[in-house]
């Protein structure tokens, strides 16, 4: 039962391709051994079913006893700035290995503005680094920002923005999801490795975040953007796709729990469609509804620039 129930997967997955050619290729064996192995004949080894359930990202969650057990996949810790390179080119990896179309959307619950906006060269997302880096690592020696020099990670950090402005994405933002880069400044400027001149060129890229994100509402049809008021945010990630699903659990600012568990994936489909019901859709809410919530953000801003 269990491995028609692992080929059955694997059919969903592979479409219209040869299922025998998939199974020799990929555990490099003969056409007619693949053959015994699909029609039931023969046994897939242990090795060789979880060969299949790495290659083609099947959860291994339909074989435990309860429904209550699931097996999740965990990123690797960051604890220093190096360590970051490898947490990027893992997050691209993630992108390759889900079937990306037009079928695809990505939900991010935004506790804090998602952190693929803070990938580009500018002083905010070197200060988000460096929150980040003194968040995570408590053996880290608090120093000046002006003296914080992250790796050169520029390539993977494009590409892994790029892909994800390229996908139907809806977005989930409250009066908050702005609130915590700001406080984060205020806390560094109060302990002096922050001075007021980088302070202010960071409060004024984030406006400038802010005002691209507005924009992006009007001009790109594949993202949507909800307030939502009565929901607690948690900068979860979900990657819905029909045949390959990932639902993504932040452990702390640069760590996920990685679960493909198709039912465990329904629910959380099942989940942020309910909070979007109770969201406010700022792409048909009109121009008065959008600029109401912008422009709290943009005070907030400001009234920081003053306080400074």
């Amino acid at each position: 039962m269990h491995q028609e129930l692992l080929l059955r997967q694997i059919r969903r997955k592979i479409g219209d391709r040869s299922l025998n050619d998939e199974i020799a290729n990929i555990l490099n064996i003969s056409y007619d051994a693949a053959h015994r192995r699909t029609s039931l004949k023969a046994k897939f080894s242990f090795e060789e079913a979880l060969e299949l359930a790495k290659y083609y990202q099947i959860s291994l969650d339909q074989f435990q006893v309860s429904d209550h057990q699931i097996v999740a996949r965990k990123t690797s810790a960051v604890t220093q700035t190096e360590d970051l390179e490898s947490f990027f080119r893992n997050n691209l990896k993630v992108f390759e290995n889900l079937p990306l179309s037009s079928e695809m959307t990505i939900y991010y619950s935004a506790k804090d503005i998602p952190f693929f906006y803070t990938l580009s060269d500018t002083l905010l997302s070197r200060f988000k680094i460096y929150v980040w880096m003194n968040l995570l690592n408590a053996k880290q020696v608090f120093i000046p920002f002006l003296e914080f020099s992250p790796p050169d990670f520029e390539w993977n950090t494009k590409e892994l923005r790029k892909i994800y402005e390229e996908q139907n994405v809806v977005e989930l933002w409250n009066d908050m999801t702005a609130a915590s880069v700001l406080q984060q400044i205020v806390y560094y400027h109060e302990t002096g490795l922050l001075k007021r001149e980088e302070a202010g060129i960071i409060l004024k890229e984030l406006k400038e975040l802010i005002e691209y994100i507005e924009q992006k509402i009007e001009i790109n049809p594949k993202f949507h953007l909800y307030e939502n008021e009565l929901m607690h945010l948690s900068n979860d990630i979900f990657f819905h796709h029909p045949q390959q699903s990932l639902f993504a659990i932040p452990t702390n600012m640069f760590g996920y729990l990685l679960i493909n568990d198709d039912k465990t994936c329904l629910e959380t489909h099942n989940y942020f469609e309910h909070q979007i019901k109770n969201s406010k859709s700022l792409n048909t809410s009109g121009n008065r509804e959008r600029k109401k919530f912008f422009n709290k953000i943009y005070l907030q801003i400001e009234d920081l620039q003053q306080k400074l």
